[in-house]
């Protein structure tokens, strides 16, 4: 994972509610192993006709979503199963953040896990980012805010072991490997008992 610390992207609407992760990523993509490539299946369904020609009505499919990094969505996003194949595919895809007015609690835990930010605001946040889709945003990590085209800032709160994991670009279990020589001391010291 690239750290991530400070970004500004603008940003695209998908403001349809309940969209599980067989709909983010269907299950006929969850053979792969790796994150790399899964993007191109990102909503699948939606995205490509039955002959996989892309629907040019679809967000993802239009010039505005190019270089987009900051997905709005509907309310509970992320709903379903717990597949983590469907934050592997929006963060290949180049997404770095999903803002909704509410995530399911499973996909948030797995888009922490792997470079993907879920930032949770109130309805009237996402009633402006809704109208303003493609509007360009900056979001903090460092500050736990995003400040939107219109001048104003929200914080949202993050889960401090996911922001410091987030902000140094590494994953739980790059985490644990960079304390390799923390835990060599602690097994070499002597204990009682």
């Amino acid at each position: 994972m690239e750290p991530i610390r400070t970004f500004q992207t603008k940003t695209i609407v998908l403001p349809i509610e309940n969209v599980d992760t067989d709909q983010i990523i269907p299950a006929r993509f969850l053979k792969v192993t790796s994150k790399i490539g899964i993007g191109a299946n990102l909503f699948a369904d939606w995205r490509y006709d039955a002959e996989g020609q892309p629907r040019p009505e679809f967000i993802l499919n239009r010039p505005e979503a190019k270089d987009a990094a900051v997905l709005v969505a509907g309310e509970n996003f992320g709903c379903g199963s717990s597949r983590e194949h469907a934050a592997w595919a929006l963060h290949d895809h180049g997404f770095r953040a999903i803002v909704s007015t509410s995530i399911a609690d499973i996909f948030k835990s797995n888009s922490l896990k792997n470079g993907l930010l879920p930032i949770v605001v109130d309805r009237g946040v996402h009633a402006k980012l809704v109208a303003a889709s493609g509007a360009v945003v900056t979001v903090s990590i460092e500050d736990q805010t995003v400040a939107l085209a219109d001048g104003s800032t929200i914080a949202f709160p993050i889960d401090p072991f996911a922001r410091h994991c987030l902000m140094n670009g590494k994953d739980e279990l790059g985490f644990l490997l960079a304390q390799k020589e923390a835990i060599a001391r602690f097994e070499a010291t002597p204990r009682s008992g």
